[in-house]
């Protein structure tokens, strides 16, 4: 295990792959830690791949919230500035694809492409998010995950696959007060603008049958920034689970696009 601290906050860090290899960096979706990218790891050789778990999540930190989207990628950059990396392309999940979309936009110096997945520039609204939190401060993560997980998976993966109890015993371990942080993070967050103003390459893509992003919003956030998108079938809001040879597929392409 790695550490790497942002003042007074403790985050941790994996890497894999060889450390002069392309830069990849991952940012995880709301609910996960960085074990979301175990799949695809493997199918990504010869690259340098760092993945870190955002504060209020998996065995990083857990700091009294609200946070917001700039204090998030604030942690994702000083990642990167403790462990020296350039020319990153970072791969954002979810929230993940806000805090790289707002990586993008407030270091420059570090971003050299983004691939946004199952994310938008703006995500729900103040009710939903609202709603959500007064759920778990009632009552906590446990009763929500039979929600939660038929929008995280297709419906031939709940079906299927037995890693499904792991997955709800990732999420629903979750601090609380972290995941609420992260909530309030995502409802405050509007990145239209600042997306629309990006003038490096970027990349999206979706699990049709993802039920926390839908494809449509996925899609307009594409057009946002003049990106291609990519279309996952048999996939929901984790595709780098469900479909990881197609992501890897989609990222090898676009590396090789971005040289």
């Amino acid at each position: 295990m790695q550490v790497i601290k942002n003042g007074n906050v403790t985050l941790h860090v994996q890497q894999d792959g060889p450390r002069d290899g392309r830069v990849v960096m991952f940012g995880n979706s709301l609910g996960s830690d960085l074990r979301v990218w175990d799949a695809l790891v493997p199918l990504l050789p010869n690259l340098h791949l760092v993945r870190f778990d955002k504060r209020g999540h998996g065995l990083s930190d857990c700091p009294t919230g609200p946070y917001t989207i700039e204090m998030l990628a604030d942690d994702a950059a000083a990642v990167a500035d403790a462990l020296g990396l350039q020319d990153i392309t970072f791969v954002g999940l979810s929230i993940g694809g806000l805090i790289g979309q707002e990586l993008a936009t407030s270091r420059p110096d570090l971003i050299k492409a983004l691939v946004l997945m199952d994310t938008a520039s703006k995500i729900g609204n103040d009710e939903m998010w609202q709603t959500r939190i007064n759920a778990i401060r009632d009552g906590g993560l446990l009763p929500l995950a039979d929600a939660i997980l038929p929008r995280w998976f297709a419906k031939s993966y709940i079906a299927n696959n037995p890693e499904l109890a792991l997955w709800r015993n990732m999420l629903t371990r979750t601090p609380a007060e972290g995941y609420i942080a992260c909530c309030q993070a995502i409802n405050a967050a509007d990145l239209t603008d600042k997306t629309r103003a990006l003038t490096i390459p970027v990349t999206t893509m979706a699990g049709v049958e993802d039920g926390s992003t839908p494809p449509d919003i996925v899609r307009a956030t594409s057009d946002l920034c003049g990106a291609p998108f990519h279309l996952i079938d048999d996939a929901s809001h984790l595709p780098c689970v469900e479909k990881p040879e197609v992501v890897a597929k989609i990222i090898y392409e676009f590396l090789a696009k971005t040289a």
